[in-house]
């Protein structure tokens, strides 16, 4: 398996924590959010560990890590950052936001879970929302599902009294087969899409979540994994007080 992570952001609303750093590498309790993931994935197997950095890239000093520079990383978002990877999106992969902090318990679940294209959700995400007043419920990266948990939207701030409703973490897993559908639709994509792409406003604005709703739409099955267990998201300087609380 390999794993990719996504730290090629700007971190911008966590102010002077992110003024020279990247946000992957700011500190949580005496450590950064880079080393509290790898505590989690070195529970696991693993054959290569790769990060996409962008902004202060040489602040990224873990020799046992391979770097792809998003040199574009100001002119696209999540997607963009993680298709400049794309070369190493085949066998098993997962890929991670870099701004979430999470139990090896969940990592575990997804990890352990076989399909070929899945995506953690959690089903309990709104009980934290009422400690967010910086980054309240309608920025939250919901998925709508059926009562046969098949996913039938994925974006922020779904709000609906028909399905059931859970946030995405920033963790999905690819199989081989899936890698490679992943890859194959994105090129697709590039060489054929124009206009608005689902919640963005192109192609090259786009979230993974907006990929993750192609793949929906196109008929590709993605499964949820649903999870429990710690995780937070550090977005603001009130996430980053509530992660030092939750991983102390």
């Amino acid at each position: 398996m390999k794993i990719i992570v996504i730290a090629a952001g700007s971190g911008k609303r966590l102010g002077n924590e992110t003024k020279d750093l990247p946000k992957y590498l700011i500190n949580v309790n005496g450590k950064t959010i880079m080393q509290h993931q790898l505590e989690a994935f070195n529970k696991i197997q693993y054959e290569k560990f790769i990060v996409v950095v962008g902004p202060y890239k040489e602040k990224f000093t873990f020799k046992d890590a391979m770097y792809v520079e998003d040199v574009n990383y100001h002119q696209h978002d999540i997607l963009g950052s993680l298709m400049e990877a794309r070369n190493f999106i085949s066998g098993d992969v997962l890929i991670v936001y870099s701004d979430i902090i999470f139990d090896y318990s969940i990592l575990s679940k997804v990890v352990n879970t076989e399909v070929d294209i899945g995506i953690a959700v959690d089903m309990e995400w709104e009980k934290v929302y009422g400690e967010r007043t910086q980054h309240p419920r309608s920025e939250a990266e919901n998925v709508s599902l059926d009562n046969d948990n098949n996913i039938i939207e994925i974006r922020k701030n779904i709000v609906s009294t028909k399905n059931k409703v859970g946030e995405f973490l920033g963790i999905m897993k690819l199989s081989t087969k899936g890698s490679e559908i992943f890859v194959k639709k994105f090129q697709m994509l590039e060489n054929s899409h124009n206009g608005p792409f689902h919640n963005a406003p192109s192609l090259k604005k786009a979230y993974l979540t907006d990929m993750i709703q192609e793949l929906i739409d196109s008929k590709i099955n993605v499964k949820p994994i649903i999870i429990s267990g710690k995780w937070c998201e550090i977005d603001t300087k009130q996430d980053l007080q509530r992660a030092c609380k939750i991983f102390s």
